[in-house]
């Protein structure tokens, strides 16, 4: 079951506190379960679990490639390995061993890369992973996620535990916007609906999804009427909801904090060019570089904010009524 919070505000708690807890409940249940990190540990608050797993936790160092191989025979004997490090260095520094010594050997190695796309904030554009997803998505029977917030993490982190396979999760560390109430259930593959409308549908995911719940906000009051999916998981995407809206709206706007190619509005386009082609604008990094600020700065800067997707909505409505 899935429950909508009555308003759209930051969590009172950090994810990355979200997933330490929901980790530790899991190895708590399955002494097969076991944390690996790139010497990340206390960024990414996961101290707890290290204290209270000692021998559940490997900290491989700033090695992300040699943490892969090792999480990969982990697999082989029959352990279940989260291994977590930047989005950038868990992706782009590793992809290789992820290919072979991963999805390759069909082996059972869950991946979790944080602070995804601005949420790198001061980081900088050497930590702020816009291409994560896309390179996942190019690996073979990859399973990726984004959860939204806390109650979706939470929900997600014990599906890939529970489900066998090759899954690459982004996953902001601290503050992010509440969409859903504690409890809420969710199925890795299907979308959610968080608001209906005839006008356009907006398919959006993690940072973009508070915005696109906005930007309807927005449309609203300009008589413009959106339906808003949580497309949360990339791959694979959902195939069903977003031909649904193709018909049933005309016209679609992808949001995400990523780029653009490869990304979210790459896996949407692909289903309705060979399904139920309509009039479709992405919202995302537009093939460019990161740089460092604050969120606030990065979401104008890289146009991710709601009245960018407001925009773009309209321009696609647009496009659909001179068809």
């Amino acid at each position: 079951m899935i429950r909508l919070s009555d308003e759209i505000l930051p969590e009172n708690t950090e994810m990355r506190k979200a997933f330490c807890d929901t980790l530790m409940e899991l190895a708590g249940e399955d002494k097969n379960v076991i944390l690996m990190d790139g010497d990340l540990m206390g960024a990414m608050g996961t101290k707890p679990f290290a204290q209270e797993f000692p021998e559940q936790t490997i900290d491989c160092g700033i090695q992300e490639a040699n943490a892969v191989g090792v999480a990969a025979g982990l697999s082989a004997v029959g352990k279940i390995p989260f291994v977590h490090s930047f989005g950038p260095f868990i992706t782009r520094r590793a992809c290789d061993q992820v290919f072979m010594s991963g999805a390759y050997a069909k082996l059972n190695v869950k991946l979790v890369g944080s602070d995804p796309g601005i949420t790198a904030q001061i980081n900088g554009g050497t930590h702020m992973p816009f291409e994560d997803m896309g390179i996942m998505r190019g690996i073979p029977e990859m399973t990726i996620v984004e959860p939204t917030d806390i109650a979706m993490l939470k929900s997600v982190l014990r599906q890939m535990k529970e489900n066998y396979g090759m899954y690459y999760m982004r996953l902001v560390r601290k503050s992010c916007m509440k969409i859903y109430e504690e409890g809420s259930e969710f199925e890795i593959g299907k979308s959610v609906m968080l608001r209906d409308g005839g006008d356009a549908t907006v398919i959006a995911s993690g940072y973009c999804t508070a915005q696109a719940l906005i930007a309807g906000e927005i449309l609203d009051g300009e008589g413009i009427h959106i339906r808003v999916l949580d497309m949360f998981t990339w791959k694979p995407v959902d195939e069903e909801a977003v031909i649904l809206a193709a018909k049933e709206t005309g016209a679609v706007v992808t949001a995400e904090n990523h780029n653009v190619i490869n990304g979210l509005g790459s896996a949407v386009a692909e289903v309705l060019v060979k399904n139920h082609p309509v009039p479709v604008e992405m919202i995302g990094i537009q093939d460019l570089f990161g740089e460092v600020g604050n969120l606030e700065y990065l979401a104008e800067r890289f146009e991710l904010k709601a009245d960018y997707i407001a925009a773009a909505v309209k321009k696609a409505v647009k496009r659909k009524t001179k068809q």
